[in-house]
């Protein structure tokens, strides 16, 4: 099963989890930290995800989490067929869980994710842009003008 992946940095995440609690109609979190949030929803499916790591308020990266490998090679191949850059990563650590997974950009300039989690870590991880890079870019994500590496034909 693939689920639909929403992150969006946040102001405050006391306020945001009351709201985001209240909306998905009372479901608690399925991962809670001080400085991030997720759910991992069945109705809508969905792992939406917030968190205060420094990056502008609002959405932050769309992506769509996978299950298994077959799944990832997959939207890989959706990627390579859109003709986006892609970074791929493997064992990556970010958002407190270590992920295969595979970075682009839409043509609008949003960063999109494909990933399928192996395990969960205990920090939020190393991935990260560089603190210069970090105001544009993503989560986890590198920074898009890192993302134009390379082009599936």
């Amino acid at each position: 099963m693939k689920r639909m992946h929403v992150h969006v940095s946040v102001e405050s995440l006391p306020e945001s989890i009351q709201f985001y609690s209240t909306m998905f109609g009372g479901v608690e979190p399925t991962v809670l930290r001080e400085d991030y949030c997720k759910w991992e929803l069945k109705d809508p499916a969905v792992n939406f995800a917030i968190s205060l790591r420094g990056a502008k308020p609002g959405v932050d990266h769309l992506g769509i989490q996978v299950e298994t490998d077959e799944e990832l090679g997959e939207m890989n191949a959706r990627f390579a067929a859109a003709n986006l850059p892609v970074l791929e990563q493997a064992g990556t650590t970010c958002c407190y869980a270590k992920s295969d997974k595979a970075w682009t950009v839409d043509p609008q300039r949003v960063a999109w994710e494909t990933f399928r989690t192996l395990e969960t870590a205990p920090t939020y991880g190393q991935s990260r842009p560089t603190a210069e890079e970090q105001s544009s870019a993503a989560c986890c994500a590198p920074s898009t003008s890192a993302i134009n590496f390379r082009r599936h034909a």
